[in-house]
């Protein structure tokens, strides 16, 4: 009789731990959905001056000046 409950009680655990990893599996995915890989900010506005004749003209003018300054 022992050995029975021993068995039952084993079962349980084995049926109430694929409960929680099936649980845990889906909360992955739901939480894999809002915790998605930002890029960087600095990613998004790199490259948004190529061929602006403003900045272009902005980066001269600070390099007249820093020379102007030595």
């Amino acid at each position: 009789m022992l050995s029975q409950q021993l068995e039952d009680k084993s079962q349980h655990l084995e049926t109430r731990v694929a409960a929680l990893e099936t649980e845990l599996a889906q909360m992955r995915q739901v939480l894999s959905a809002f915790v998605q890989k930002k890029t960087p900010w600095w990613l998004k506005v790199a490259g948004s001056f190529e061929n602006d004749p403003t900045f272009d003209e902005a980066n001269r003018l600070g390099q007249e000046w820093r020379k102007s300054a030595e």
